[in-house]
């Protein structure tokens, strides 16, 4: 008894005919073709797709870094001019303080020198009473023409 190079029992086989052979031979080359045909456009159709995605990434990529340096200059910006009107600001308020004191001292040194005088209380606002520089204050005191309406001769000022 014949084994074959399987260690199984021999088989005999027929042989086949020319005809059924080009069939079959036509049949798997036509099958390889097709089958080849099928993963060279798998294969292109990935190699596109990984591309366009790299390309895609790297396009994402470069405008968040656009994104990014632009963030980073108007945030740059906007901390100057902020510190730009911070500054201003100070200046303001020490220039308001200051004329505020001034005002302040102008209105307590005519207070005190008689350019303004209370009639009543509670505390009405101040009438500021001037005086021409052509004439001494002296002389126009006692004159009804030169008050102001409504106020006599016996008005006083201090």
């Amino acid at each position: 008894m014949r084994t074959n190079l399987l260690g199984g029992p021999a088989v005999n086989i027929r042989p086949l005919s020319e005809t059924r052979a080009i069939e079959n031979g036509a049949n798997a080359l036509a099958e390889g073709f097709l089958f080849s045909v099928a993963a060279a456009l798998i294969i292109g159709e990935t190699w596109r797709t990984s591309r366009n995605t790299s390309k895609r990434k790297d396009d994402v990529d470069d405008k968040l870094e656009g994104l990014e340096t632009k963030v980073t200059e108007l945030t740059t910006r906007v901390d100057l001019l902020a510190q730009k009107w911070d500054d201003q600001m100070q200046g303001e308020r020490q220039r308001n303080d200051e004329l505020a004191r001034i005002l302040e001292r102008v209105v307590e040194i005519g207070l005190r020198r008689g350019w303004a005088e209370f009639q009543d209380t509670p505390l009405p606002l101040p009438r500021v009473q001037l005086t021409s520089p052509r004439s001494p204050p002296e002389a126009t005191e006692g004159t009804a023409a030169d008050s102001p309406p409504g106020e006599g001769a016996g008005s006083k000022s201090e």
